[in-house]
């Protein structure tokens, strides 16, 4: 099964496409995931993205579809994957094609924005060891230290309102324009992304068991 999640940021793309990895036994691919670790080796490619990042901005089409195909090119894709954070814009939509990749399903977790300010506004995160947290669903034992080293936890600069609100505007502008695109092709799911994470994983596959 090819799948991708499709969502605004801070709807809990992460957690669900962990889960449908584990239920459908495909890798999981985080281009978040692969960012950060570039970022965190200090790579030439991660000084590029944290600079987007740290704007609230889309990383180039060119850099995340060459991270994408390399990463599909990988033995555990070869019997299917899930997508989360790509594509992001049409023309990384388009690129998927180009790459030779034909999917099965989209599915759209659909959340308003007052709800995604809440949730990214209560994260945490540990500087030192990068455990995340959060104020209401996610506490550490101790507020506002991690439970891992003991350091202050921050609020990363992407989570700050501010950010949040520039990367929803991002999101309407040009990643909301892949709903329509997906629903062209007869292969979009909704799914309201309202509720604790096992409601929404159980709405996606029962979603999924409908359409398969």
């Amino acid at each position: 099964m090819r799948l991708v999640l499709l969502g605004p940021p801070g709807a809990g793309k992460g957690t669900q496409a962990h889960g449908l990895s584990k239920q459908y036994h495909i890798a999981q691919i985080s281009t978040g995931d692969i960012f950060r670790q570039h970022i965190k080796q200090n790579t030439e490619l991660g000084k590029k993205i944290q600079v987007y990042l740290d704007q609230g901005i889309l990383v180039p089409d060119e850099l995340v579809n060459h991270v994408v195909e390399v990463r599909l090119l990988q033995e555990d894709c070869k019997n299917g994957f899930i997508l989360d954070g790509f594509p992001r814009t049409i023309p990384q939509a388009e690129a998927l094609i180009s790459m030779g990749i034909d999917l099965d399903r989209v599915i759209n977790v659909d959340v308003p924005d007052e709800t995604i300010i809440k949730r990214m506004g209560g994260r945490r995160v540990c500087p030192a060891c990068g455990a995340p947290y959060h104020v209401r669903y996610h506490k550490p034992k101790h507020k506002d230290i991690c439970d891992e080293c003991n350091q202050p936890l921050i609020i990363r600069e992407d989570d700050q309102e501010a950010t949040v609100r520039k990367r929803l505007l991002i999101y309407h502008e040009m990643t909301k324009p892949l709903i329509k695109y997906y629903q062209s092709k007869n292969i979009l799911l909704t799914v309201q992304g309202m509720g604790d994470a096992e409601e929404i994983s159980e709405k996606i596959i029962e979603a999924l068991g409908e359409n398969a």
